[in-house]
């Protein structure tokens, strides 16, 4: 070789080194251009508002939200409730309308009213005839937007009995249902050392508050409750539990008989009743049953109505017009209780307010169409007392507007509107006018002005002597 062919060599090898080496650094470049696009990619998504229901993606429900300049987030109830295996509607269960400032939802199992305004949402028990409305509170109320109605994801979690949590950070919502919760627990609670995870309904709501009603032996009734860690929150020792979700407490039952304790093993009410249920939830009464006799006691076991009488609250499924959401509390304050044959009325506080002398409370329509069965008259919180075949109003604090001499007092609507009429020897009147010519308005301002009427003298003497036997009641209650 000579060195003319050398020197060409040597040139031919350092050009393609150089070119090796540009090529290399080209690779290199590119590399670093991927990871940065690709980092600053992830970054953008990372900024993107991401949201899954039940460990899924969901873009639908995500454009649903509205967030406020404070933080609050809506959503639309309606549009919202198809998520979540409900159909919509105007008006209120059982009293489909088109007025828009109320809607409800309905499931298979459940209903759900919503008022423009309002802080409290009503839910009731469809797999129950027998069930009064719940009702939870929201801290702010429903409000329209663009003449719909919206709630807050606070009022969509008490609603639908869900989990929805918000990373700002992460800019990540996560909603999660019991059906899902429960599955994933399910198993879980074979690892702890139990061989179930209660399929009651209500028993699910428990697993949002982290704790799970559990069963220890399937051969023997053996119930507990656990955290979701499996630490023991009640020992699997009873024959039954039942979660309380508007109180966050435990029905227990051992040897035919129930009582509450709390999530602090802290016993509320004893075990020695033999049906113990929730009467009203804001007053805190629970109804309980021994012996075949009831009575009323508070959420701390103390006496408010004796064990005594034969019935408290009465069947309203003939008043279906009413929009009655209790049948133990009536006109906003009145307990109806029955001994033998006649019913008296009690305050929320357990104070008697009238005798034993009712045959029953309400009016009951024949076969009329026009006219229906009027039980109270809900915005005047009045109720409708019968005695000898007679009619009477008797106001939130027990007192009788009138002698008990009407022959009927009912209701009839009329293009969605509601009147009610008093009946006496052929000639009527309307309820509403005497009410108000009686100095008694709205709800508001009811418990103010209800004292002037033609027999209140007579009332007030009833009263006293019942008040009085009943300061006794209340003195014996403290005692014991």
């Amino acid at each position: 070789m000579n060195l003319i062919e050398e020197s060409f060599q040597n040139r031919e090898e350092k050009k393609r080194r150089r070119v090796g080496r540009i090529i290399l650094i080209f690779i290199v470049l590119t590399i670093i251009a991927i990871i940065a696009i690709a980092s600053y990619l992830m970054y953008l998504k990372s900024q993107v508002l991401q949201l899954t229901m039940d460990g899924k993606v969901n873009e639908k429900v995500k454009q649903l939200l509205v967030f406020e300049e404070d933080g609050t987030i809506y959503v639309p109830i309606k549009k919202i409730a198809s998520y979540f295996d409900y159909e919509s509607y105007n008006g209120e269960y059982n009293e489909k309308s088109e007025t828009p400032s109320k809607c409800y939802l309905q499931s298979q199992t459940e209903a759900i009213n919503f008022e423009l305004g309002q802080e409290k949402i009503y839910k009731l028990d469809l797999t129950n005839k027998d069930a009064n409305y719940e009702y939870v509170y929201m801290e702010k109320p429903i409000k329209s937007i663009e003449g719909e109605l919206y709630m807050t994801t606070e009022g969509m979690e008490k609603a639908f009995d869900i989990s929805f949590a918000y990373d700002a950070e992460k800019h990540q919502i996560t909603i999660l249902t019991i059906p899902y919760l429960y599955n994933f627990y399910k198993s879980r609670v074979l690892d702890y050392g139990y061989v179930e995870l209660s399929n009651e309904t209500v028993n699910q709501k428990a697993i949002l508050n982290n704790e799970l009603i559990v069963q220890k032996d399937k051969n023997r009734k053996q119930y507990g409750v656990i955290g979701i860690d499996g630490t023991t929150i009640l020992e699997a020792k009873y024959d039954n539990i039942t979660y309380l979700p508007n109180t966050g407490d435990f029905l227990v039952e051992s040897n035919k008989k129930v009582g509450i304790l709390s999530a602090n093993k802290e016993t509320k009410i004893p075990i020695m009743y033999d049906t113990i249920e929730l009467m009203e939830q804001d007053s805190g009464l629970y109804l309980v049953k021994q012996e075949n006799k009831y009575g009323v006691i508070d959420i701390n076991g103390n006496t408010k109505i004796y064990i005594e009488n034969d019935q408290i609250g009465i069947d309203i499924s003939k008043f279906e017009k009413n929009n009655i959401k209790n049948n133990y509390l009536l006109a906003n304050n009145l307990i109806p209780v029955k001994k033998g044959n006649y019913w008296a009325l009690f305050d929320k506080n357990g104070k008697q307010l009238t005798e034993y002398k009712y045959d029953s409370f309400g009016y009951v329509a024949s076969n009329n169409k026009d006219v229906l069965s009027l039980l109270v008259i809900p915005d005047y919180d009045v109720l409708v007392a019968c005695k000898d075949k007679k009619y009477n109003l008797i106001n939130s604090n027990g007192a009788e507007l009138f002698a008990t001499v009407a022959d009927d007092i009912y209701m009839t609507i009329v293009r969605d509107e509601r009147h009610y009429t008093i009946a006496v020897n052929d000639q009527t009147m309307d309820a509403i006018e005497f009410l108000n010519l009686n100095g008694i308005t709205v709800r508001n301002n009811s418990t103010e002005t209800q004292t002037q009427n033609p027999t209140s003298d007579n009332t007030d003497n009833n009263n006293t002597e019942n008040n009085s036997e009943n300061d006794n009641t209340e003195n014996n209650d403290t005692e014991q």
